[in-house]
């Protein structure tokens, strides 16, 4: 792969506009600004991260995840260009674009994750392989629709039909967003018949046709056809790296403000990231601050930016092996002794004692019977349309949902769209609404 080809402008959709309108910002600054203005990426702000969302205490939820990830990507894209244009002065690539295309694509990673957190996508998951949607496998295999795509919802490959697919109403492209960005959301580019079961895969089949598109014009390597792989975008590894650092390290913040961790643990953990020298003046520098999260606070900047570094160097050291497609693993995977210690210390300590707390447990429990029941109800409803109970909750569906696809793949798509793109209150909301135990007020 070469970075001339990678770095393209050109707009899924719209490539016979190619150059048709010139302006100020980039075409990668337009990305991110069509994300931020987009009504997917704020219904973000109402969707579960980790913890339930807030009380009395303001914990991250999907959007501000997005946004700090979001920040970190655009640094160590920033980082990558700058280093990049050093070692190849000659190259026509868009080097200084890397940042905007790192951090458009880390805004947009969560938009496919349905509601309640983690526990969502595997709540649509189980409804399929194990629940009451599992006798759907030979009516949609039958149609010729593939039945790992539901029983194995991936929320990336959902980004991915989010931005690209043309929902009913809506221009062709989806998003019409610029191809290197959409290449580096892609965190598993191959199929759902290649992911063993778990919940990860790039594109569900009715997009896999639109990314060969994309991937035969930013010249990615094809690793096989059937099932279609390929070698992973090279920018995916600092979206992929953004994320990994944020959400291990804001869980950690997250645990302190509400009392699932001390003071004095969340300090520990997070000086573990710090060679001896500079650990103690980070120490030194606490001394100076009487505020308990402002001193976390401090610690987790920190740690922040030695590993944007770290990840940034990385990128750079393994420059010619993920151009060729065979790096493996990610960026964190290869940091330094120490940070490599404490990061594992802070996974260790997140799976034991925040994704296994009671709050975010009761979380992943409502999650699972709200997204379930309303699955059943709307698959059903989609195999009956005549019935007068269908026809109600049918009319419930927004128009753009495709729930007249001729087939029932595409029927039992256009429900999980529907679902998934819900929060986390207006899916509750519904739940009751068809229960019969909340009425709206008249």
């Amino acid at each position: 792969m070469n970075w001339v080809q990678l770095l393209s402008a050109e707009r899924f959709g719209m490539e016979q506009y190619t150059h048709a309108t010139k302006h100020e910002r980039t075409e990668y600054q337009r990305d991110y600004d069509r994300l931020i203005f987009s009504s997917p990426f704020r219904r973000l702000q109402n969707k579960t991260q980790v913890f339930p969302l807030p009380g009395s205490v303001f914990v991250h939820n999907r959007l501000t995840h997005s946004l700090e990830v979001a920040s970190v990507g655009r640094s160590l894209g920033e980082n990558v260009g700058r280093l990049l244009r050093a070692r190849h002065p000659d190259s026509e690539a868009y080097f200084e674009e890397i940042g905007s295309i790192v951090s458009a694509a880390c805004l947009a990673h969560d938009l496919g994750n349905p509601p309640y957190g983690h526990s969502g996508e595997k709540a649509i998951s189980t409804f399929f392989s194990e629940g009451a949607g599992s006798y759907l496998r030979t009516v949609i295999e039958k149609d010729g629709g593939r039945w790992t795509d539901f029983t194995s919802f991936e929320g990336n490959a959902n980004a991915i039909r989010l931005l690209m697919h043309q929902f009913k109403g809506r221009r062709k492209g989806g998003f019409a967003m610029t191809y290197s960005t959409l290449a580096s959301i892609v965190k598993y580019p191959y199929s759902s018949m290649l992911s063993g079961g778990k919940n990860k895969f790039g594109f569900f089949a009715s997009e896999e046709d639109d990314y060969r598109i994309i991937a035969s014009n930013l010249g990615i390597t094809k690793l096989q056809d059937n099932p279609l792989r390929y070698v992973r975008y090279p920018l995916v590894y600092l979206v992929e790296a953004a994320d990994d650092i944020c959400y291990q390290v804001m869980d950690i913040e997250d645990a302190h403000k509400l009392h699932l961790i001390s003071t004095e643990n969340a300090m520990k953990l997070l000086l573990g990231f710090f060679e001896p020298e500079r650990r103690q003046r980070r120490v030194d520098t606490l001394k100076l601050v009487s505020d308990v999260n402002e001193q976390i606070a401090y610690l987790r900047a920190g740690v922040i930016g030695l590993l944007v570094d770290e990840c940034s160097r990385l990128f750079l050291a393994h420059e010619e092996e993920i151009l060729s497609g065979v790096f493996a693993g990610s960026l964190i995977d290869r940091v330094s002794p120490a940070a490599a210690t404490a990061y594992q210390a802070c996974s260790r300590f997140a799976y034991q004692y925040i994704y296994r707390s009671k709050e975010v447990l009761d979380v992943e429990l409502a999650g699972y019977r709200i997204i379930g029941f309303l699955l059943e109800v709307f698959t059903k409803a989609i195999q009956n349309p005549d019935h007068a109970y269908s026809r109600l909750l049918l009319n419930r569906v927004p128009e753009q949902y495709e729930i007249d696809s001729p087939s029932m793949y595409g029927k039992i798509q256009a429900v999980v769209d529907y679902v998934s793109g819900m929060t986390d209150v207006y899916a509750l909301d519904l739940y009751r609404k068809i229960t019969g135990m909340g009425l709206p007020v008249v």
